[in-house]
């Protein structure tokens, strides 16, 4: 369960205004663009949320669909991504022989952390992205890096000086 954020009294009228004025907007707008209706109505409400957690945005908001088609398009990549991400992973655990093949509370252990992976590098550029895992994951060196993805050794070095900041940056400011 969410904190209950402590939002003034005049915030809540704008989010409840808000919700009121646009929710059943914002659910058709979902649904058109999604091919499974029922999960439109929960990136609706993940979406309110979001409006929840950051009411000091609402303040000044001049075109509130846009504004909120924005939120749900963000979210609604986040669920794609998440959903690749999960089918790569029980893809590679079906690879694995029985005897293998971790426990369930290890493969949700395993997945969560691959989703926690995904939303560090979430930001980086594809390339750097990709040099990082490449490193990380399977173990490459720079060199065979640079050659997978066809670049030089020195913009490999640059990747992963990148990745390394962006991860650190991120450990940070949590």
């Amino acid at each position: 369960m969410l904190p209950s954020p402590a939002i003034a009294p005049d915030a809540r009228e704008r989010i409840a205004g808000l919700y009121r004025d646009h929710h059943l907007w914002l659910l058709n707008w979902l649904q058109r663009r999604q091919h499974f209706g029922d999960q439109a109505s929960d990136v609706a409400q993940d979406t309110f949320v979001q409006v929840i957690l950051r009411p000091q945005q609402l303040a000044g908001l001049r075109q509130p669909r846009a504004w909120l088609s924005s939120v749900a398009r963000g979210l609604l990549i986040d669920r794609y991504r998440r959903q690749k991400l999960e089918a790569a992973y029980l893809q590679a655990l079906a690879q694995l022989p029985e005897a293998e093949a971790p426990s369930a509370e290890r493969q949700l252990m395993l997945l969560q952390t691959l989703m926690q992976i995904d939303a560090l590098l979430d930001g980086l550029a594809p390339k750097v992205r990709m040099a990082f895992l490449l490193s990380r994951l399977e173990g490459l060196s720079y060199q065979d890096i640079a050659v997978r993805l066809g670049v030089s050794l020195s913009s490999v070095e640059k990747y992963m000086a990148k990745a390394i900041r962006h991860c650190y940056q991120l450990t940070l400011d949590s």
